[in-house]
């Protein structure tokens, strides 16, 4: 809620909240292994935004994008998302930057340049462009986190599903 308006005035880049948004989907998806985990963060997480920042509407890019990570992850399966180090990694980001690109398909046209479809191509190919980004820095920066977790036997190994 600090962090990312601050980035975006400045540089109006989204980066920061596509960064902190796919790592903490990951690390609740990697915890839980349950279909609607990332679902709920990004309900809790939009409810939030809406009381803090009623005005920041965009936001429900985020709660559209943590959906369709939820059932990719699903889809691709947690074993899959959370095994093998290579697999986990390409799997992980990917699903990241899928998610990503989709919530800037969603703020694009709809928050950024409303208006004829013709002139919001280049803003809409802008918005798909960086949240990819945001979500390939933000998938990579998940995916370190729950292998660092993983590795120092954090929670006693108790999450070793």
């Amino acid at each position: 809620m600090i962090i990312s308006p601050v980035f975006w005035t400045v540089t109006h880049l989204p980066f920061t909240c596509d960064l902190i948004g796919f790592t903490c989907l990951i690390i609740v998806v990697w915890w839980t292994r349950k279909l609607g985990a990332a679902t709920a963060v990004g309900l809790i997480s939009t409810m939030i935004n809406f009381i803090l920042r009623p005005t920041a509407t965009q936001f429900v890019a985020f709660l559209a994008a943590s959906v369709l990570f939820d059932v990719t992850t699903r889809i691709v399966g947690y074993k899959t998302c959370f095994g093998n180090l290579k697999v986990s990694a390409i799997s992980l980001v990917a699903l990241s930057v899928i998610s990503g690109a989709f919530a800037g398909s969603i703020i694009g046209p709809f928050f950024m340049a409303p208006g004829i479809i013709s002139q919001m191509f280049g803003t809409v190919f802008i918005f798909i462009s960086l949240h990819a980004a945001g979500g390939l820095f933000g998938g990579t920066l998940g995916f370190i986190l729950v292998k660092a977790i993983e590795s120092r036997g954090v929670f006693g190994g108790q999450i070793q599903k």
